[in-house]
C-alpha cells in the first residue's frame, strides 16, 4: 500500500529537520573562533610587554557584539594605547569617502588616529607618534578587490615596516567563502586605493591570507608579521555558517547578501546608472531614468547560474538620481553556491548597454580602476558578449590563482 501524501510530507519534513539539526550540531562541535577570540583565549600572550595600537572599525566585535577595543581596554593583560580608524571611521560615523579625523574616544579615552587616504611615510609617522610597539589589524572584509579595507591593511603593513613596528593580523571569515578567485586581475598602471596590487577582483581569501600574500609578493621590505588564524572555518562556508553577528563594514554593506553580489555589481559605480546607494538594497538594486522591463528580460535570457533578475522601480534617497523614481533590476541570488558575481556584473553591463540608449561610463573612466585595466570598458563598447569579456582575463586569473595557492591556510 502506498503511503499517504501527508505521511510522505511528514517524513520529508522530519528528514529535513534532522539534516538541519545534524549540520547545526556539526557547526557547534567545530565552533568557529575568530583571530581575536583565539588571541584573548590565550591571554594575549602574543602582545605581552607591548604597547598596542589597533586598526579597526565597528566590525571588530566579539561573539556577544562587544567591541574588541572596549574589551581589551578593560583587560589588564594587554596595554592598548591607541586606535587607528580607516574609511568611515573607528566607530563608523562617516559615509563613503569620509573618516572621523583625530579625536579621543569618549568610551575609553584612547587617542584615535585617522589613517584614511594616508600611506607610506605619513602613515608611518602616525604610528611613530602614537608610541605603539605593535600594530594590530582586525576588520571584517567582504572579499572584493575594490573594498578599501584590504588596502588599509596593505598600507598599514608598509607603514609599520617603515616605522619599525611589529604587525599582527586577527583573522575573520571571508563572508562569500574562500572557494575561488574570480574576475580580472589589476594591472599595476591602474593602481589606486581601490586596488593597490595585482590581485583578482574577487580574491577568495581571508585578511590573514592576504596579509601573508602582501608580505611575500608585494612589499619591497616585508614587515615583521604574525597572523592569528581562525579555528573551525572552512573555505566553502558562507557567513551565516559562522554563528557571528553581522555588522555592516560600511554604510552601504548592510547584509551578507550585499557582500555576495558586491564584487560584480559594484562595477556600476563606473557607469551613469545607480548602483542602489540610497536604497535598502544597495548593489542588489540597479537602475536609471529611462530604464525599463527590457533589462531584466534580456538578463534573464542569459540563464546565468544561481541568479534571477526582477524588473524593479525605486527612488534613491541619496547619491545618483536622488529623489527620482527610476527603473532597473533587482538581483535575486537563488543558488549562492552556483552564483558567479563577477560574470553576473559583466552580463548586466553588457545587457544594460544593449537595451538602454542612455548607457554611459563615468567620464573619469572609473570603471578602469574598478576592473583593473581598460579591457572591460573597451570590449563592452566594441559589442563583445559576456563570454568574450570573461575569456579576456582567464590567463592572468590562472596565474594569480597559482600564486594565491601558496598563501592559503584553510581547507
Amino acid at each position: 500500500m502506498r503511503p499517504s501524501r501527508r505521511a510522505v510530507l511528514t517524513t520529508a519534513t522530519a528528514a529535513a529537520v534532522s539534516a538541519t539539526s545534524t549540520a547545526a550540531a556539526a557547526q557547534r562541535r567545530r565552533h568557529l573562533r575568530t583571530g581575536f577570540e583565539r588571541l584573548a583565549h590565550d591571554g594575549y600572550t602574543l602582545l605581552d610587554k607591548q604597547r598596542v595600537g589597533i586598526v579597526t572599525n565597528p566590525t571588530g566585535i566579539t561573539r556577544n557584539a562587544r567591541h574588541i577595543v572596549d574589551v581589551m581596554h578593560e583587560d589588564d593583560r594587554v596595554d592598548l594605547t591607541a586606535v587607528f580608524g580607516p574609511e568611515h571611521g573607528f566607530r563608523g560615523t562617516a559615509q563613503a569617502g569620509g573618516s572621523e579625523g583625530r579625536y579621543d574616544d569618549p568610551a575609553t579615552g584612547l587617542p584615535v588616529y585617522d589613517t584614511y587616504l594616508k600611506s607610506g611615510r605619513p602613515l608611518a609617522d602616525i604610528f611613530t607618534a602614537s608610541g605603539v610597539d605593535t600594530v594590530v589589524f582586525d576588520i571584517q572584509d567582504v572579499g572584493a578587490r575594490f573594498y578599501t579595507y584590504i588596502w588599509t591593511l596593505y598600507d598599514c603593513m608598509e607603514a609599520a615596516q617603515l616605522a619599525g613596528k611589529r604587525f599582527v593580523v586577527l583573522d575573520r571569515p571571508n563572508p562569500v567563502t574562500g572557494r575561488a578567485a574570480l574576475g580580472p586581475v589589476l594591472h599595476k598602471e591602474f593602481a589606486t586605493f581601490v586596488g593597490r596590487q595585482p590581485i583578482a577582483q574577487a580574491h577568495g581569501m581571508t585578511v590573514a591570507e592576504l596579509a601573508r600574500l602582501f608580505n611575500g609578493e608585494f612589499l619591497d621590505d616585508p614587515v615583521p608579521l604574525e597572523t592569528v588564524t581562525m579555528s573551525g572555518w572552512k573555505r566553502s562556508e558562507f557567513y551565516d555558517a559562522s554563528g557571528l553577528p553581522w555588522v555592516p563594514p560600511s554604510p552601504n554593506m548592510p547584509t551578507p547578501e550585499t557582500a555576495l553580489v558586491y564584487s560584480g555589481t559594484c562595477l556600476f559605480e563606473g557607469t551613469n546608472l545607480s548602483e542602489g546607494r540610497g536604497t535598502t538594497r544597495p548593489f542588489e538594486l540597479l537602475g536609471a531614468e529611462g530604464m525599463d522591463r527590457r533589462w531584466a528580460a534580456e538578463a534573464n535570457e542569459l540563464r546565468l547560474p544561481g541568479v534571477h533578475f526582477r524588473e524593479a522601480y525605486f527612488a534613491p534617497t541619496f547619491s545618483k538620481f536622488q529623489g527620482k523614481t527610476i527603473g532597473g533590476v533587482q538581483v535575486h541570488v537563488h543558488d549562492r553556491a552556483a552564483f558567479d558575481p563577477v560574470r553576473t556584473g559583466i552580463a548586466l553591463l553588457v545587457t544594460a548597454r544593449q537595451v538602454w540608449s542612455g548607457f554611459a561610463w563615468r567620464p573619469d573612466n572609473w570603471i578602469d580602476k574598478l576592473t583593473g585595466s581598460t579591457r572591460v570598458r573597451t570590449m563592452v563598447d566594441a559589442g563583445a558578449d559576456t563570454d568574450e569579456v570573461v575569456a579576456g582575463w582567464q590567463q592572468e586569473l590562472a596565474a594569480f590563482r597559482r600564486m594565491r595557492r601558496e598563501y592559503l591556510v584553510y581547507r
